[in-house]
């Protein structure tokens, strides 16, 4: 009779052994591994949700302001898109920035930012118009294209993925390939991990025609070769996912 009090440490400790999983010690982080290393780029994005009486004025708010900050050679930083949800969160706007030298160039805008009038009475009207906002510090896969400016006009979905803690480098293995799949029809806009924000936290842009254009390039991922093995091994990493379709504001630079 197997007995497991005969194993070194107390039965206890052994039954708990059978539902620990051992994880090997990783030698570096995995921003070091999966993150583009030749540009240095740094990305925020943020949510804004809007009163619904306060959208409109909300929009031509930014569209005043964001491509002046954009235009502007002072600023090491760049307006990537800017949309509103069309399907998902209502009456929310989406912005993503990106910042050339990483974070010492987001320390440089902010700075710069504290002194600039117009955006002081940019956020200060703002701020009337919101219920809530977020945002979150990013990084781009390496194996993504740069995000860069494309004519319209276009539908925008940001799908949107929580990761089980301790799985991003599983993650960027399987997509690493996956996205070969994905780019035979240029809808690939940009992929990025979280830094700061909520974490192990994976954003995905993706640019269509149209819904029903969206729905046939899906479709037809399935018939290449390898596209549903990707899907089997990394849904059990996801602990929670959403999709948003999204519109592009009149300024944005990805219409």
């Amino acid at each position: 009779r197997f007995n497991p009090q005969g194993l070194s440490g107390s039965p206890d400790s052994w039954f708990k052994s059978l539902f620990v999983r051992k994880v090997d010690p990783r030698k570096d982080a995995h921003s070091h591994v999966l993150a583009k290393k030749e540009d240095n780029n740094l990305y925020k994005i943020q949510f804004h949700n809007v009163k619904p009486e306060c959208l409109d004025a909300y929009n031509e708010l930014c569209e005043d302001v964001l491509p002046s900050i954009h235009a502007d050679p002072e600023y090491p930083c760049e307006l990537v898109g800017t949309w509103n949800t069309w399907y998902g969160e209502q009456d929310q706007a989406v912005h993503l920035w990106r910042y050339r030298g990483g974070y010492p160039a987001l320390t440089e805008v902010m700075n710069k930012l504290r002194q600039n009038k117009d955006f002081i009475n940019y956020r200060t009207e703002r701020g009337k118009m919101l219920l809530s906002r977020r945002n979150q510090l990013l990084l781009e896969f390496s194996f993504w294209n740069e995000p860069s400016p494309r004519p319209g006009p276009n539908i925008y979905e940001l799908r949107s993925y929580q990761l089980r803690p301790g799985t991003m480098i599983e993650w960027g293995n399987y997509w690493a390939r996956a996205i070969e799949i994905r780019q035979q029809n240029q809808e690939a806009v940009g992929g990025f991990f979280s830094q700061i924000g909520s974490l192990y936290q994976v954003h995905h842009l993706w640019a269509y025609k149209d819904l029903q254009s969206r729905e046939n390039i899906r479709n037809a991922a399935w018939q290449r070769e390898g596209w549903d093995e990707v899907v089997y091994y990394t849904v059990p990493l996801i602990q929670h996912m959403e999709s948003s379709i999204m519109i592009p504001m009149k300024t944005s630079p990805l219409k």
